[in-house]
């Protein structure tokens, strides 16, 4: 018993500062308008941006995968467990992502986090080498680089000059830079051509995490790469599936030795079974959309649900990072306000999550609206009027005696 009590004062403690998580049970699939606990709901917090998760061809291709290749995969990839879906998957991956990388080729995973894991402890396989990351990454990224034998440094969020110093100041054979391209938690883009810039300067490999730009940015959805013009050997990107994409998984795109050698040597992608064969199947009619004009259209829906959510918002008191992509946070904080704020919007239908530490700094509690080309004109319209309306509502006396 003493072992379950010290577990319930670890629990006790997380509470006392407001920081308990809680799931809810959503009953419909992934849209806008679901129904969350057997409630209907308008929903702001998918990374579904989009709305190809309920797409009727990315449904019918993976009804259709898993007739075609059962429901699982069987064991892993390098044993039995590796599908014709997933080649022609990774295949279709390797020329979408071409145009940015030299002598593509592609590599499919259960997940972006075992995606990062494995391309860091990969690279980083050297205990001389040297990884430099980025202060506000991905946790997936901070596990991979503490996971790999290498040094690791990071350095300041956006800070080209001192990544220069630490770079020029490195003796390490090897030099890995490791960032997001758009930060999960505030919507900002990495000034990744500085980076890569500094990455051929320097002879150092420059691994992009774009988790949320894959399908989002660029003319054809190619992301980060495509939306600033960038091609490179030294490349090495990392897109998500599970997002834009609708489906699941992600992949690692560079050079093929690159690829190679995470097939010899990363553990997350040889010590685990494979995922389904019909999740790539899906993929590739998730694919055919985000590169065609209905994927266009979509992406145009979203820059105009973006702005719109840019000039209705009328905020004084909580603070907004200037963000152009489809993640827009609203910063406020304290993790109890941030947490009564998401009750509120809660209790007029609205799923808006409070974000508190560890994921984000103490004292930077926030909500993380998240827009997707499914939402309309009226959804944001009602989003940002709560919004509004709250942050005159809820003056910090009113806050407090709701705490009382």
């Amino acid at each position: 018993m003493d072992l379950i009590a010290g577990i319930t004062r670890q629990l006790d403690a997380l509470a006392a500062q407001s920081l308990t998580r809680r799931r809810r049970t959503a009953d419909s699939p992934a849209a806008p308008r679901q129904v969350v606990d057997g409630r209907p709901m308008l929903a702001f917090c998918s990374n579904d941006y989009l709305g190809l998760a309920a797409h009727p061809k990315v449904v019918a291709a993976l009804r259709e995968g898993a007739e075609l290749y059962g429901a699982g995969s069987g064991a892993s990839h390098l044993v039995s467990g590796h599908s014709r879906a997933h080649a022609l998957l990774e295949e279709r991956l390797a020329a979408f992502e071409a145009p940015h990388l030299v002598d593509a080729r592609a590599l499919y995973f259960c997940t972006g986090y075992m995606a990062n894991l494995a391309v860091l402890t990969a690279l980083g396989s050297d205990p001389e080498a040297m990884i430099f990351s980025e202060a506000l990454n991905h946790a997936s990224l901070i596990d991979g680089a503490r996971l790999a034998r290498a040094g690791v440094t990071v350095y300041p969020h956006g800070d080209v000059a001192a990544l220069e110093a630490k770079l020029a100041a490195s003796t390490a054979p090897t030099n890995i830079v490791v960032t997001d391209s758009v930060f999960s938690m505030d919507g900002i883009l990495s000034p990744l051509p500085a980076l890569l810039a500094l990455c051929e300067r320097y002879g150092a490999w420059l691994v992009v995490d774009d988790a949320h730009g894959f399908g989002v940015l660029g003319a054809n959805g190619r992301g980060a790469l495509e939306h600033f013009g960038l091609r490179s050997p030294n490349l090495v990107y990392v897109g998500t599936l599970g997002k834009a994409a609708g489906v699941g998984g992600a992949f690692i795109a560079a050079h093929a030795s690159v690829v190679e050698l995470m097939i010899q040597r990363a553990r997350p992608y040889i010590y685990t079974t494979a995922a389904p064969p019909a999740l790539a199947h899906a993929l590739l009619a998730s694919l055919d959309i985000i590169e065609g004009e209905e994927g266009r259209q979509r992406r145009t829906q979203l820059a105009q649900s973006i702005a719109l959510l840019d000039s209705e918002l009328q905020l004084r008191r909580w603070q907004r990072p200037r963000s152009h992509t489809a993640i827009q946070p609203i910063l406020i904080g304290a993790n109890d306000e941030a947490l009564q704020v998401a009750a509120h919007l809660h209790a007029q239908g609205l799923w808006v999550p409070a974000i508190r530490p560890p994921t984000v700094a103490p004292g930077t509690a926030r909500l993380r609206v998240t827009l997707c080309a499914s939402h309309t004109e009226q959804d944001v319209a009602q989003l940002a009027a709560a919004l509004n309306t709250l942050e005159q509502k809820l003056a910090p006396e009113q806050l407090e005696r709701n705490a009382a």
